[in-house]
């Protein structure tokens, strides 16, 4: 989990740690699943998914944590990206 604050958001990126550090490719998508981006502090799944509340933008990759995400609700199955397999899905708060 690493938390990124700028003057009017608060982006909140959420990663498998299985997947950092890879680059997934599939049709014309390249993800690059920077540890500059998304590595951060290591935390349980659902602490680090209570996160969301406070978060306007959410960035989220990774088998286990975007199925916890909809699970608890904060994603829509159709809004999820699969990338080589690995699911991705985004939140924007307006």
């Amino acid at each position: 989990m690493n938390i990124k604050k700028t003057e009017k958001n608060v982006v909140l990126a959420l990663c498998d740690v299985d997947v950092i550090g890879r680059t997934l490719c599939e049709g014309k998508i390249v993800f690059q699943v920077r540890e500059e981006f998304y590595k951060g502090r290591k935390m349980d799944i659902d602490e680090a998914l209570m996160m969301i509340e406070n978060s306007t933008i959410v960035n989220m990759i990774g088998k286990n944590v975007v199925q916890k995400a909809i699970e608890k609700g904060y994603v829509h199955p159709d809004a999820v990206l699969s990338i080589e397999g690995v699911p991705h899905a985004q939140i924007v708060k307006l």
